[in-house]
């Protein structure tokens, strides 16, 4: 892409050599980086400090556009597609208007257009003449071309705002209640975390990964672009929210309401139908590449380096009690003794969505199987003394967490899970059997490593080894509903470069998703960050 670039830049500035010529301009003036923006923004009726603007990133993009379609007018190219070569070709369209002895430069096209603007405007009350200059007006432009014009500029504007500044995400799933409901859109930062570069560069504008109705994927895979990343302007902390693409997503079979990937296939935790469906071929198996993976939105509950730990609930990192969020939500099995029906009239407006009600809801069910959070918790107890909340007891999830491997970590369940190390950039770590589960997809998947073992012994790129040094950093990521999320309890690590951005406002929230039920304006304008 840099040596696409440089070349680009090259056939530019030989194509303005002969143009400059054309328009009465030293030819050598075309080929000095930077004073040759000057010059060209002269040769269009722009004054010189306008080319600064070409140093602001995305901006630059629209100034040298604009530029382009100027000099193309300015040799009397007025035609849509003109403008449309300028744009996309201005190298060899430029080479053509200064080497095509047929085109003339007709001098800088914006003093003229402003001119013939002043002159429509001085005739207003002279009907006659005003009509005629209407009539013979070369700069106007059909209904049809304005909107195509505008349309476009919208949409590349919105598609470079949305690649490189700032993204709109909606919560999909309860896995972050209460601190961010089914329903909420968001405004996400992408330079907050540091700006990852694209990737994937042909792809629909404004879609992420799918194209709807068409039930395809939006984007080619190549050309494809090596990750980079810009310098951050702030570091990912404990308990931040954090936007990231699916550390799994990589290969996935699509429903119309979720996504599987094939690692949840193959470890036999997809129910049927779906399982059946993939079995006998219904559903494709979908590659995508990182920046195309799903986006999920969780909270950052380790950092590279950190010990963690879940003993009865409470995360610990490096030893000591992690600070929990506000709103932290389990699953509690709640009934009435006495038999009594419990009201559940008020549950939408407490924030027990209908997806926090898993069992037993409706009816005056004296028993019921609810996700709940403290505040909840002293609503329902407010509205019964008699009422009974229990903890529902997650040992039915052993043997189904990250890094699956029974032998060794069998009795880890959702409740209670660790010790484990969360691996940071530079940092060297002894390959042991009874770890290797941990790392096996950091080394050979995340981190483009030939992973081999064999006969107890572990072979990096075809090398034997007994230590290896991680090459970037990775985080654990949590769900608030800690009973209700698929999180790093499920998938493991979440790597440096798979990091998209940082939830910054909640700019419109509906009622569980549901433009049904009702506008949650109190959460409008809200912030998305720690609560």
């Amino acid at each position: 892409m840099i040596w696409f670039f440089v070349l680009s830049y090259v056939l530019l500035s030989v194509s303005l050599y002969f143009i400059f010529q054309k328009c009465g301009e030293a030819g050598w003036k075309g080929l000095v980086p930077g004073y040759n923006f000057l010059v060209w923004g002269k040769l269009v009726g722009r004054k010189p400090t306008h080319a600064i603007f070409l140093l602001l990133p995305i901006v630059n993009i629209f100034i040298y556009a604009g530029l382009a379609v100027d000099m193309a007018r300015s040799f009397g190219k007025l035609k849509f597609y003109h403008s449309a070569l300028a744009v996309l070709f201005a190298p060899f369209y430029f080479l053509y208007l200064g080497t095509n002895k047929q085109d003339k430069y007709e001098g800088p096209i914006l003093p003229k257009e402003r001119e013939y603007r002043q002159k429509l405007h001085d005739t207003r009350n002279q009907e006659r003449q005003h009509k005629k200059l209407l009539a013979e007006n070369p700069y106007k432009k059909s209904g049809i071309r304005e909107w195509a014009e505008a349309i476009i500029f919208a949409v590349f504007a919105a598609a470079f705002i949305r690649m490189f500044l700032i993204e709109a995400y909606v919560i999909p799933t309860s896995s972050m209640e209460g601190s961010m409901l089914v329903g909420d859109f968001l405004f996400v930062s992408k330079p907050s975390y540091g700006l990852r570069m694209p990737q994937t560069v042909a792809m629909v504008p404004l879609l992420h990964n799918r194209i709807p109705m068409l039930n395809t994927e939006s984007y080619l895979e190549k050309p494809k672009l090596k990750y980079k990343r810009l310098r951050a302007f702030e570091g990912i902390d404990h308990n931040d929210p954090v936007v990231f693409n699916y550390p799994e997503g990589d290969s996935v079979f699509i429903f119309p309401k979720r996504t599987w990937s094939i690692y949840d296939s193959r470890r036999g935790s997809i129910p049927p139908p779906f399982s059946t469906m993939i079995g006998t071929g219904q559903v494709p198996m979908v590659t995508r590449p990182m920046d195309k993976m799903d986006h999920y939105i969780k909270r950052c509950i380790g950092l590279p380096g950190d010990s963690l730990q879940i003993r009865n609930r409470q995360v610990f990192i490096n030893g000591k009690a992690g600070a929990n969020p506000r709103f932290l939500q389990y699953m509690y099995q709640v009934y009435n003794p006495s038999g009594a029906g419990i009201n559940s009239q008020d549950f939408s407006d407490w924030g027990i969505s209908e997806e926090d009600q898993l069992q037993g809801v409706g009816g005056g069910s004296a028993s019921m199987m609810l996700i709940l959070n403290n505040e909840q918790k002293s609503k329902l107890k407010a509205m019964d003394k008699n009422i009974v909340i229990e903890p529902i007891d997650m040992s039915r999830t052993q043997n189904r967490l990250f890094p699956y491997d029974t032998a060794h970590f069998g009795t880890w369940d959702l409740d209670n899970y660790g010790p484990i190390y969360i691996p940071k950039k530079g940092v060297t770590i002894n390959l042991k059997p009874e770890s290797i589960a941990m790392y096996r997809r950091v080394i050979g998947k995340y981190e483009g490593n030939q992973f081999e073992e064999r006969n107890g012994k572990f072979y990096v790129n075809g090398k034997e080894t007994t230590r290896y040094t991680f090459k970037q950093n990775y985080y654990w990521m949590m769900g608030d509903n800690r009973h209700n999320s698929e999180d790093s309890r499920y998938w493991g690590f979440v790597p440096e470069d798979h990091v998209v951005g940082k939830p910054l406002l909640i700019w419109f929230s509906l009622k569980e998703g549901s433009l049904a039920k009702g506008i949650n304006w109190r959460r409008i304008f809200m912030s998305a960050g720690n609560r």
